[in-house]
């Protein structure tokens, strides 16, 4: 299978993701292509592939502008062919039904918003990266980490990504007509 994987990561967690993503498909015989949507030239047109995979991150209820751009642009091919979103956040991490269900309204919105139907949804938790942030933003996520029972050890960072979920993908997306 000749498979797309476009993705948009703001601290890195997602466009890791998605490297593992390319490793995983390889291992599997497929030819995967690596697309950083934030990154000039734009990816081409998904119909020249057998399967898309898009992942974007999202911060603050949005995600990335960019992976919106080419979702908005390519919809109708992508929804004529076998194609999944891969949400990253920090909230998959959470079993909070409250964040669950904000989680959900954030990503129909973006697929309302974009008109894109993908096969399916795959909510991915993320990482917290305290030693990347800057002062005010270590500040912030720490006390909303805080607030829902997440680490708050600043010194270090913190991956919540179920890896085997991760893998789960590419056979999901093989299982698909």
């Amino acid at each position: 299978m000749k498979l797309m994987i476009v993705y948009g990561s703001t601290e890195g967690q997602t466009r890791r993701i998605s490297e593992f993503l390319r490793d995983e498909s390889e291992i599997a015989g497929h030819v995967p292509t690596l697309f950083d949507a934030m990154v000039t030239p734009p990816a081409p047109d998904p119909s020249e592939f057998d399967a898309v995979l898009i992942a974007a991150s999202l911060h603050g209820g949005k995600y990335q502008v960019t992976v919106k751009d080419f979702v908005q642009k390519y919809h109708g091919n992508l929804n004529q062919m076998n194609s999944c979103f891969l949400s990253v956040s920090l909230t998959a991490a959470t079993d909070e039904p409250e964040s669950w269900k904000e989680l959900k309204q954030h990503t129909e919105d973006f697929l309302l918003e974009t008109g894109w139907k993908p096969k399916f949804i795959e909510q991915i938790a993320g990482a917290l990266l305290y030693t990347q942030y800057d002062y005010f933003k270590r500040f912030i996520m720490r006390m909303i980490s805080r607030r829902s029972g997440g680490d708050t050890d600043t010194t270090q960072d913190h991956e919540y990504t179920d890896w085997d979920q991760v893998r789960g993908v590419i056979r999901k997306i093989e299982k698909l007509p």
